[in-house]
């Protein structure tokens, strides 16, 4: 009995590709950055480094082979800002934290070909002051592929160092992307990617402002210091007394203001300070998963006959009682061949499907990305 062994596919009829996202509801609590894993601010589950420059949280202690890494914490001020001058502490590495995160997501500007500036290219806050940020970059374990646009949100303190979201949650500032769309409305895009500007939800209408921006497909954070003023520096408007607030062995405190913590403080004693006064952060993931699907079509007198050695016996087919009988298959496996016949994939059906002249068989093969 000859057989054919190959079937061609159109790919003008036979191929189609698709796109779809998956997306996850990532949500991380204040108590994960500051007190579950031992006390503030010496956590298990917090890593600094020799080198200072930024600090790691991790969902468990990160000694510990089942700790995941969440996101990394960091503070950069640029060589423009008032705050910056030779008697800052870490000043060097303030300002190459700044530079380094403007350079990858701003890029460069024209003909001079300088670093582009968060407080020249981002003016959040309508008076141009992102001169001193802080900087989350998520784990790409938790953003995947990219964060969903106007999802993201984050709820941060303006109280007091004690009661830093106020005695009835009264002190806190809803940070979000509220304006931007999976359309792309609302978005604007830089060498590091789209990125949507974050309000503060808890004063909306007119007096709506924006104090920092999430760039979506690097899973980065920026938020502008001005967070915890009311008014930029040397405006004379009051600011929090104490954003950080240092206890000592002998129980005396020192309390810095945001301008002075970012000055005096240590770059991992500003992450810190941020920890405690993040309440929470959530966010929606997206996983992009590309198909290719081949329609395998099997006509009425193709594939009637089976290549399992068994299916004959002298001769003859077993699952025909008489010879004039018209062989039957059953269907199990579909094989995806190049032009040099070489196997290239294999995809198992879930049950046997029988295959006869009397009926024609269409397969759906999905191959994800």
């Amino acid at each position: 009995m000859s057989v054919k062994s190959f079937q061609p596919i159109n790919p003008r009829r036979d191929i189609t590709t698709t796109r779809t996202f998956l997306h996850e509801v990532i949500p991380v609590s204040g108590s994960i950055l500051s007190g579950t894993y031992g006390g503030y601010p010496n956590g298990t589950n917090i890593k600094n480094y020799t080198h200072g420059m930024f600090q790691s949280v991790y969902d468990y202690a990160y000694l510990s082979s089942s700790a995941n890494h969440i996101f990394d914490i960091t503070m950069g001020m640029a060589s423009q800002s008032p705050l910056s001058a030779s008697t800052v502490t870490q000043m060097k590495k303030k300002n190459n934290m700044y530079n380094e995160f403007a350079q990858v997501l701003l890029g460069y500007t024209g003909s001079a070909n300088r670093v582009r500036l968060f407080e020249s290219d981002l003016k959040l806050d309508q008076v141009g002051s992102m001169k001193n940020v802080f900087v989350i970059s998520l784990s790409r374990l938790l953003v995947k592929d990219q964060v969903k646009k106007g999802t993201f949100k984050m709820k941060v303190g303006s109280g007091s160092w004690t009661t830093p979201f106020g005695v009835a949650n009264d002190k806190i500032k809803t940070l979000q992307d509220s304006r931007a769309k999976v359309n792309g409305d609302g978005v604007a895009t830089a060498d590091g990617g789209d990125y949507g500007v974050l309000y503060d939800k808890s004063n909306p209408g007119p007096n709506e402002r924006g104090y920092g921006v999430i760039f979506y497909q690097a899973g980065i954070v920026v938020l502008s210091s001005s967070i915890w003023q009311t008014g930029p520096s040397g405006s004379g408007k009051p600011i929090i007394s104490d954003f950080y607030k240092i206890t000592r062995a002998g129980g005396s405190a020192t309390s810095y203001n945001i301008r002075q913590a970012q000055q005096t403080a240590s770059i991992s004693g500003s992450c810190d300070a941020l920890r405690h006064r993040i309440q929470s952060i959530t966010f929606n993931n997206t996983t992009e998963i590309n198909s290719t699907i081949y329609f395998c079509r099997a006509g009425a007198n193709k594939f009637n006959y089976s290549s399992n050695p068994t299916y004959v016996s002298g001769s003859k087919i077993r699952v025909k009682n008489v010879a004039s009988d018209n062989p039957v298959a059953y269907v199990t496996t579909v094989g995806l061949y190049n032009q040099q016949n070489e196997l290239l994939a294999v995809a198992k059906l879930s049950e046997p499907l029988k295959k006869s002249v009397d009926n024609e068989l269409t397969i759906r093969v999905r191959l994800d990305y």
